[in-house]
């Protein structure tokens, strides 16, 4: 985390500035001297947080609260700004149920993040004649989320790799409705 840095008390520059109280209600335009020692009053330090503007805006606040605040606003808006990440699960092509279902579980929780995911199907040199098997392997993963993700990318080949990746359903995005259109005009071709 960067360290605030505000001028404080003595080290406010300007020989006038704008007051705001602890609660950011404004007290009015003070000199520099008479703000200070109304800070001094109330048992709190002068803080200038808007720097540039004319007058110069303080608050009459505790530092350390101050500084409390100002890392908490920075912590919500990391947690608000946090985008979405590609997490990636590997399966095989003969994968025994048990496994299989410790992934689908790390999937959902994946899902619930709203973090893309790349589903990879991982073949030996002796697996790469089986390659239906992959295939197979991904369609039960899309069976099993049915209507919860998109298919961002379908399923490619990429050396002994085989790759797909989805996200999760978000009501009226642009690509789930495109989904939705591909997807009725699959049940249309198959029936």
């Amino acid at each position: 985390m960067n360290k605030l840095s505000v001028r404080v008390n003595q080290e406010i520059r300007a020989p006038e500035v704008r007051v705001l109280s602890e609660e950011g209600k404004q007290v009015g335009v003070m000199k520099l001297g008479e703000a200070l020692s109304h800070a001094k009053n109330l048992g709190v330090d002068l803080i200038e947080i808007v720097p540039n503007a004319v007058p110069p805006v303080v608050k009459a606040i505790d530092i350390g609260k101050y500084r409390y605040q100002e890392e908490k606003k920075a912590r919500e808006l990391a947690k608000k700004n946090k985008g979405s990440e590609v997490k990636e699960i590997r399966f095989t092509p003969f994968i025994g149920d048990a496994d299989f279902e410790t992934r689908i579980r790390r999937i959902e929780e994946f899902l619930g993040e709203s973090n893309k995911i790349r589903i990879v199907v991982v073949f030996s040199n002796k697996q790469l004649g089986a390659k239906e098997h992959g295939y197979k392997v991904l369609q039960r993963i899309l069976t099993k989320f049915e209507g919860r993700v998109v298919l961002d990318m379908d399923a490619k080949f990429f050396g002994r790799h085989l790759a797909m990746v989805i996200s999760p359903y978000k009501k009226g995005s642009k690509k789930t409705e495109e989904s939705k259109n591909a997807e009725s005009k699959n049940e249309q071709i198959n029936n």
